[in-house]
């Protein structure tokens, strides 16, 4: 087939908080009264107005050697540009720019069109020692995009925006061939048109790009159903400083270790994928959400493993502690008008008749455990389930702190996780003088465990940033203490760096600097993302 691309360019993410610049959530004066007077909030916390704000240092390279490679119209060096690419969207990144803090801004942005610029322009990278930041959607939520570029000689940022075409799709074996820069939007529409799917649908999905649910071993809101990423990908093309990694000849194969399993998750540190052949679907006849409310979290608990380990497990399912039921922030337009219980989201796509038996052998474990049917509650998350980052901007603006963190664990220490990750989270916070509410939902499902996913909210204190990595920091040694893992979907950047050794163990991590020695000789990829750097010295 013809390449296809989007016929528009896709709008810009907000330069100082999160999607569309146009959207914005109005907070209800009842929820600034809340906030008063539950949290402590006095203080607002406001945005600044214009890029034009930031003082940038002057850019450490010249374009001329790049431009000879991808053209002079695709690297820029203005200070917008460097701005909209000096951060992620995490909380701490956007307290930064609220401080006028883009410090981390690269030199330049680089945007390359093809495989073969891609890897030139890595080629000139690790000859000249520039490190290089992987770009996609700007979407990380954990440090994933600030490179700890000052033993370099520069730092750039590699956009692959220009790389966004549906290059092929082999309806046989429902299989589609990709480019990394095109976003999940984008994707959805292309296939779309042709009848198919992807299903993956993370709360980023508005702006985040296929290659970054590759670099980040992303999970969609639909993983019961579809699967997460790792799961949909079945072959990758990437680039690498010392040349091209070409992985996946078939469904499966017993051809030593599944290389595809190292880039999945490196978060750019070992090459920069370029291209992706995913699985796909028929685009579902039948779409369906519904609402129980269950006497208490441990009794939805129960209900969601039974439908993980005993079939009939919904596309979507999800499960809100007592506190985020209460508080409803599953829905920000209807914040605070949650009532009691554990409530649960159940989502079904598919053929009109399987949605049906699907939904029906479903119906039966809800009721069976105790639940009460709420239709309302499911449709209104269907509709606002990408909302929740725009409330996060309107809460900041406010003067409360907001952030989110995730892991996942066998269902035996669910609880256990739920409970221990909860109070560090409190007693942290508590202590620093900001009395905090901590809600939790299970995001994810699967015959061995869940997901479970926190907000934490509370007064922002003199130093925001550093608040709020002691709570992290303290929440992260309690994942660890208990038996998750330190991150399920969001990867692990800069925040959770530190924690990698403690999961996988100084071999695991030796194993990983084994392999970017491999790739990345001279350590340009992403320097300070995932992997500590080596002890005493800057990477070599």
């Amino acid at each position: 087939m013809v390449p296809s691309r989007p016929s528009t360019p896709p709008p810009e993410l907000n330069w100082s908080g999160w999607g569309d610049p146009s959207v914005s959530t109005v907070l209800p004066q009842r929820v600034h009264a809340l906030l008063r007077e539950a949290l402590g909030v006095r203080a607002e916390s406001p945005r600044p107005s214009s890029p034009a704000d930031f003082t940038l240092p002057e850019p450490r390279l010249g374009a001329d050697a790049f431009a000879a490679v991808v053209g002079f119209q695709n690297v820029r060096s203005d200070d917008e540009a460097r701005l909209r690419h000096a951060l992620g969207r995490s909380t701490p990144d956007l307290l930064r720019l609220r401080r006028l803090d883009a410090s981390g801004a690269p030199d330049l942005i680089v945007l390359p069109g093809s495989h073969e610029e891609v890897l030139a322009v890595l080629r000139l990278c690790s000859e000249r020692r520039i490190a290089v930041v992987p770009f996609g959607g700007g979407t990380s939520v954990v440090g994933g995009l600030e490179a700890a570029g000052a033993h370099y000689e520069g730092v750039i940022a590699l956009d692959v925006r220009r790389m966004n075409a549906l290059l092929e799709l082999d309806e046989v074996s429902r299989l589609a061939v990709v480019e990394p820069g095109l976003r999940g939007p984008e994707a959805e529409a292309l296939l779309g048109e042709r009848g198919y799917t992807i299903g993956h649908f993370p709360q980023s999905f508005e702006y985040a790009t296929l290659g970054g649910f590759a670099a980040t071993r992303s999970s969609g809101q639909a993983s019961a159903g579809y699967g997460g990423f790792d799961e949909l990908l079945m072959a990758m093309t990437v680039a690498t400083p010392v040349g091209t990694l070409r992985l996946g000849r078939a469904p499966r194969s017993a051809a030593g270790p599944d290389l595809r399993q190292l880039i999945l998750g490196s978060e750019g540190t070992l090459g920069v994928v370029t291209s992706l052949t995913v699985r796909v679907r028929p685009v579902p006849q039948r779409r369906a959400y519904d609402g129980w409310r269950f006497p208490s979290f441990t009794e939805g608990l129960l209900a969601l493993r039974l439908l993980a380990q005993d079939g009939a497990v919904p596309t979507v399912l999800r499960l809100s502690d007592e506190a985020e039921t209460a508080l409803n922030l599953a829905w920000p337009g209807e914040l605070g008008e949650g009532g009691g219980g554990a409530l649960a989201i159940a989502g079904y796509e598919g053929a009109a008749d399987e949605v049906a038996a699907r939904r029906g052998r479903a119906t039966l474990v809800f009721e069976q455990e105790g639940a009460v049917g709420e239709p309302e509650a499911g449709e209104a998350w269907e509709r606002d389930r990408y909302r929740a980052p725009y409330l996060r901007d309107a809460l900041l603006d406010a003067g409360a702190l907001v952030e989110t963190l995730e892991t996942a664990a066998f269902w035996s220490a669910v609880p256990s996780v739920h409970e221990t990750v909860s109070s560090a989270l409190r007693d942290s916070l508590t202590a620093q003088g900001t009395p905090a509410v901590v809600l939790c939902h299970v995001s994810h499902v699967y015959p061995a465990g869940a997901s479970l996913y926190f907000t934490v909210g509370c007064a922002q204190a003199e130093d925001p940033v550093a608040q709020l990595r002691a709570a992290k920091a303290a929440a992260s040694e309690a994942i660890m203490g208990c038996g998750g893992t330190i991150t399920h979907h969001h990867g692990i950047g800069t925040d959770h760096r530190d924690w990698l050794p403690q999961e996988v163990g100084p071999l695991g991590v030796g194993v990983l600097r084994a392999v970017k020695a491999e790739l990345d000789p001279e350590w340009i990829l992403n320097p300070g993302i995932l992997l500590p750097p080596p002890s005493g010295t800057p990477p070599p």
